[in-house]
């Protein structure tokens, strides 16, 4: 458990950006969930800076004024919307393709944010 005033989420956000940007990766944006115990101390809660959670980037294929290249799961939401899916109904099972691509992506993401193989 960390207090509050020793992990501020806009100096989290930085630390993670310039340690992905030290490896080819732009952080776009992130989400950080926060938590309050009955003390007040305020904790870091669920996933932290993972492809589910944040927009990654590969900074040598950014090129602004349309969509990214990613290593996210913007590319499973790119296959719902061409799917049909009318977003009120549960949605269609993912073909072993889309499964296998984003697979790939997060592994490609983690191998090279960590500089280790999966």
């Amino acid at each position: 458990m960390l207090p509050a005033s020793s992990l501020p989420p806009n100096s989290l956000y930085r630390r993670a950006a310039n340690y992905a940007a030290d490896r080819g990766i732009i952080l776009a944006d992130t989400k950080l969930e926060w938590g309050t115990l009955p003390s007040g101390d305020i904790l870091l809660i669920d996933e932290v800076l993972t492809p589910d959670s944040s927009r990654f980037w590969p900074a040598d294929g950014y090129k602004p004024g349309h969509g990214q290249p990613s290593f996210d799961k913007q590319f499973v939401r790119d296959w719902l919307e061409r799917s049909g899916w009318d977003k009120a109904s549960p949605p269609p099972e993912l073909p072993d393709d889309v499964v296998a691509h984003t697979r790939a992506k997060y592994i490609e993401a983690f191998t090279r944010l960590t500089g280790q193989s999966f």
